[in-house]
């Protein structure tokens, strides 16, 4: 025989009418009943035993229903756990006040055994349906952050597919920006956002002129204003996403190349540049400083990690060079 697999909590201060209501619940098949006759009990065992339904009493010594809903509310304000409250009182101002607490539904004393049987069930077909609903919801929400992250992958891979000299570069770029997110205390999914965000920062050279891409010498001022130009064309691929991942993309795309004391490409100096597009930078040059370019050769570890270091104040966000310089350089490359 299959039992049903809900938990319920009876909260009452009178013995006999929790025992009925256990009696009662058992019979149908119930067999995960707690039950307290504290209310503050109670509220602990709400806490302990994550019920799909409460049965909860009103007029209660110390600390009545109200109260108890009040408390659980406060502390939970996210749970949708339905109350079905057990009262004599079935006045109107005692079912709308009960009713602004929380309640779901009204038992009357004393009990009607059909009744309580079929408004207990009810409230758990409810919220069954919602625990569903919700699990649905998650899951279709998971699979739309799969999605978009699959889209920022694609992308990467079609900005580095243009400028294949710089070879793993947006993926070094995205677990150095990521590990310097961590050491500044951002959170795990910031520092995932970052991660996944960060390999698009150069998605603008899509636009740019393969011979200025890849231009063994020094750019004239017509091809670095071409150059330049990437940033805004990032910007302009990446616009208008839903996606919090994408926005953070196109906030590091057009800022990635400021400075931090003004003098980068848009001009845009201090806490005004995005945090994101501050650590990227950080993270992007160094990688350029540690490998082969067309136009220069890669440079050893410290002496990159140094020019990197002189930077704090002036190119840099000082902040940002302090996590920087707390990394594993050497492994970073």
């Amino acid at each position: 025989m299959t039992f049903p697999p809900e938990k319920i909590l009876i909260v009452d201060d009178q013995i006999p009418n929790v025992r009925l209501l256990e009696m009662i619940l058992q019979d149908a098949g119930y067999l995960d009943v707690w039950s307290a006759t504290d209310p503050r009990q109670g509220i602990d065992l709400f806490e302990s035993c994550e019920p799909d339904l409460l049965l909860l009493d009103l007029q209660m010594p110390e600390i009545d229903g109200f109260e108890v809903m009040r408390r659980i509310r406060a502390a939970h304000p996210q749970n949708e756990v339905p109350i079905l409250v057990l009262t004599a009182d079935a006045t109107t101002p005692s079912k709308h006040r009960a009713l602004r607490e929380g309640a779901r539904d009204f038992l009357c004393k004393p009990f009607d055994e059909v009744e309580a049987l079929l408004r207990i069930r009810n409230l758990l077909e409810i919220r069954s349906h919602a625990v569903h609903l919700e699990a649905k919801v998650r899951e279709r929400t998971r699979e739309l952050e799969q999605a978009h992250v699959e889209i920022l992958e694609r992308l990467a891979h079609a900005g580095e597919y243009r400028d294949t000299d710089t070879g793993r570069h947006t993926y070094r770029v995205a677990t150095t920006s990521a590990l310097i997110a961590r050491e500044l205390g951002h959170c795990p999914d910031q520092v995932e956002a970052l991660f996944r965000a960060a390999p698009l920062h150069d998605i603008g050279k899509i636009g740019v002129d393969d011979a200025i891409l890849r231009k063994p010498g020094k750019l004239t001022a017509e091809e670095f204003a071409a150059m330049k130009s990437h940033v805004a064309i990032g910007q302009e691929l990446l616009r208008g996403g839903s996606s919090p991942m994408l926005k953070l993309a196109e906030e590091i795309a057009l800022y990635h190349h400021e400075r931090w004391d003004g003098k980068g490409y848009l001009g845009t100096a201090g806490e005004a540049i995005p945090l994101g597009a501050r650590i990227v930078s950080v993270a992007d040059v160094f990688d350029a400083l540690t490998h082969e370019r067309p136009y220069k050769p890669a440079w050893p570890v410290p002496d990159a990690v140094a020019e990197v270091r002189a930077g704090g104040g002036a190119q840099f966000d000082p902040r940002v060079i302090e996590a920087f310089l707390r990394l594993p350089h050497e492994e970073l490359i």
